[in-house]
């Protein structure tokens, strides 16, 4: 029998189980309500707008905004290229503009009128100096037909409206159904027309799709759209299509702004949009110096007009010069000029007109770093040339890890020398006879007999045919025949002739030893130079050296690169070092420092045109770098028909060298004038 007491204690267990099941009843009951009670709060206040929209048959669509671009400033943190801002004249379209069996509508009637006001407008309180704009152009921008874009699309009118537009249409926008003015930006470039062909310029998107990189973004837009609309790139969108706006076009675009637009179902506007702001792009900070930049492009212009006003037959027809300027140390390119150059505002509407692009085509590609024909195909040598006796140092470093030649040898040079079974014949500038020439002598007096008979000969009879290999081994560890990794778009890697066909390996051998067979870059022979001077290590060149978001926030630092590094014995360097002090006349008189140089004269056929004889020019080519002990900058210059290397070419580096030391100091400490200070 079971006790009283246990009894009553297990009738109070079951009482306390029940109590505590309906409190958690209770709570669970109480916690389901809270959730009721919130979710509907959200639907009447977060979301009720939108289903409400959604009864009345309306939907939102994202349209795009322009984005603003990020700025790109030169290594003194002025603006090279920025976006300035500017108003533009959108229309959008509220009702159906079509014809009827190819009749026009009313409402189509009353807009051909307002185009007609609105261009006569333009040409009343628009710049004077812009391009005038037609009602026909204006009807085709609105595009009444829905061909281009949904109805629900703003139509881009007008950019860059004047003051006096923006104030006018403010004024009088209630008779302008759908009008909005917009704050976007136009791109603008330094007034100086600072390294045009290296900053770049923009272009239109729509026009931009061959390239590769747009040709993907316009893949994507498909989708990305419904992702991020910030990320959407709209047809007439600027775009960067050559230099650092297009080797960095997403970094520096950011991303553009867009408004929500409610539509009906027939995805027509039926209100105001809200705006959701752009992000400002990132900004490039480079390792151009305006300073050094403007002095080398001043230099070259100023030396074209001597070389043409001089005289001389060989040079009388010189029209472009190229130079570039890079510290050893750090791959840091402070200048890289392509002349002449052009106002890169041209393109600020993202495209040009067929007269102003006639006026441009020679000149707004990069010549450093492509090969191009600045003037036209038949009078002018290309942009890039045969390098001539400057190929000479390595030429001897060549020889002198191959075992042809040793420190100590002694060639009696006899003003020519001979190869193969013809008897082809190759003699030294103006047929002059040296005498009796150690490898320093021969890279200081340009003999080029010395590099045919010992260097080119010699390794023809080690390794037959083979040496051709081993030549063109050697010219790429020198970054000569391949890319130099310049955070640049569409570069060149040379024309190699000494592998071209129908020619004997030893012609090639014998040609290329002295430089008459192969074409580089200027940017490929001034990397050339950096790995001279710093015995043996390939610095990667580059031009930008910081990303900053828009609040000044770093969000990349490029840091000095070794792209490969030739190891040659130290007294080796030093012999090609010491060889390196070719006579630049009176054009260094006064130079402060010891310095290491080489000039070049490359000879090149060029074909005047139909039914005339070819002709050879002499290309002037300099390489060198300062001071020849602990060398700091290294430095490059092409005139195409020239003449010799050290009247056309070394007075050019002789001013970049004078600039660098100026602002930076080749021995560490810049030499800037107090009166330039101030400035």
């Amino acid at each position: 029998m079971v006790n009283r007491y246990e009894q009553e204690e297990e009738n109070m267990k079951l009482a306390r189980r029940r109590v505590f099941r309906m409190n958690v009843s209770f709570f669970v009951a109480f916690i389901l309500f809270c959730v009721l009670i919130v979710r509907l709060a959200f639907l009447q206040f977060v979301e009720g707008e939108e289903l409400a929209s959604l009864e009345r048959g309306e939907n939102r669509k994202a349209v795009p905004m322009m984005p603003v671009r990020g700025t790109i400033f030169d290594a003194t943190h002025t603006p090279l290229a920025y976006s300035k801002p500017s108003h533009s004249l959108y229309m959008t379209l509220y009702q159906n503009y079509g014809s009827s069996n190819g009749i026009p509508t009313a409402a189509r009637i009353e807009m051909n009128v307002m185009a007609q006001k609105m261009a006569s407008i333009f040409k009343q309180y628009g710049d004077k100096d812009a391009e005038e704009i037609t009602s026909k152009q204006i009807i085709e921008s609105l595009d009444l037909n829905y061909s281009k874009s949904g109805g629900f699309v703003p139509r881009l009118i007008k950019s860059n409206l004047s003051d006096k537009e923006v104030a006018y249409f403010l004024q009088n926008k209630d008779q302008f159904e759908g009008l909005q003015i917009v704050e976007e930006t136009i791109r603008k470039y330094h007034k100086d027309t600072l390294a045009t062909q290296t900053v770049g310029y923009l272009y239109k998107f729509k026009g931009a799709k061959d390239h590769p990189l747009y040709k993907e973004i316009g893949e994507k837009n498909l989708t990305v759209s419904a992702e991020n609309p910030g990320l959407f790139y709209q047809e007439n969108e600027n775009v960067g299509f050559g230099g650092l706006e297009l080797q960095y076009q997403e970094e520096l675009r950011g991303e553009s702004g867009y408004q929500l637009i409610p539509v009906d179902p027939r995805n027509m506007p039926i209100g105001p949009g809200e705006m959701v702001a752009p992000q400002k792009g990132n900004d490039l900070y480079t390792t151009l110096h305006k300073d050094v930049q403007r002095i080398t492009e001043q230099a070259i212009m100023d030396q074209i007009k001597t070389l043409r006003t001089s005289g001389k037959s060989e040079s009388r027809n010189a029209k472009t010069g190229y130079a570039v300027a890079m510290e050893v140390d750090t791959g840091h390119v402070v200048a890289m000029a392509s002349m002449p150059d052009y106002d890169t505002n041209v393109w600020e509407s993202g495209g040009v007109s067929p007269k102003v692009y006639d006026e441009i085509k020679h000149v707004y590609q990069n010549g450093t770093i492509r090969s191009f024909f600045p003037t036209d195909q038949t009078n002018t040598p290309e942009s890039v040339v045969l390098l001539g006796s400057t190929i000479k140092p390595l030429s001897v470093l060549i020889g002198l890890e191959e075992g042809l030649i040793s420190p100590s040898t002694i060639y009696t040079d006899r003003g020519a020398a001979e190869f193969g079974r013809d008897g082809s014949r190759v003699s030294n500038s103006g047929g002059s006879v040296m005498g009796r020439l150690t490898p320093q002598d021969a890279i200081r007096k340009s003999s080029n007999a010395f590099m045919v008979d010992m260097i080119g000969e010699g390794l023809y009879e080690r390794y037959g045919s083979k040496g051709v290999d081993i030549w063109d081994k050697y010219m790429k560890k020198f970054g000569l025949g391949v890319e130099t990794g310049i955070d640049l778009p569409n570069e060149y890697r040379g024309y190699i002739e000494y592998k071209q066909e129908g020619q004997t390996a030893l012609a090639s051998l014998a040609y290329a030893s002295f430089g008459q067979q192969g074409k580089y870059t200027t940017m490929q022979l001034a990397q050339y130079a950096a790995m001279l001077a710093n015995k043996g290590k390939r610095m990667e060149p580059h031009l930008v050296s910081e990303i900053r978001d828009a609040n000044g926030n770093v969000v990349r630092q490029i840091k000095p690169k070794v792209l490969n590094e030739v190891k040659f014995s130290d007294a080796h360097w030093n012999l090609i070092r010491s060889g390196m002090a070719t006579n630049v006349g009176t054009t260094f008189d006064g130079f402060p420092y010891d310095f290491a140089r080489k000039t070049g004269t490359s000879q090149q056929t060029i074909y005047p045109g139909k039914g005339q004889k070819a002709k050879t020019v002499d290309n002037g080519v300099f390489i060198g770098f300062a001071p020849r002990e602990n060398p700091k900058l290294a430095v490059a210059v092409m005139i195409p028909e020239g003449g010799f290397g050290s009247v056309s070419a070394a007075p050019v580096a002789r001013k970049i060298f004078d600039a660098y030391d100026e602002y930076y100091g080749l021995d560490g400490t810049p030499k800037k004038k107090e009166e330039n200070k101030e400035k």
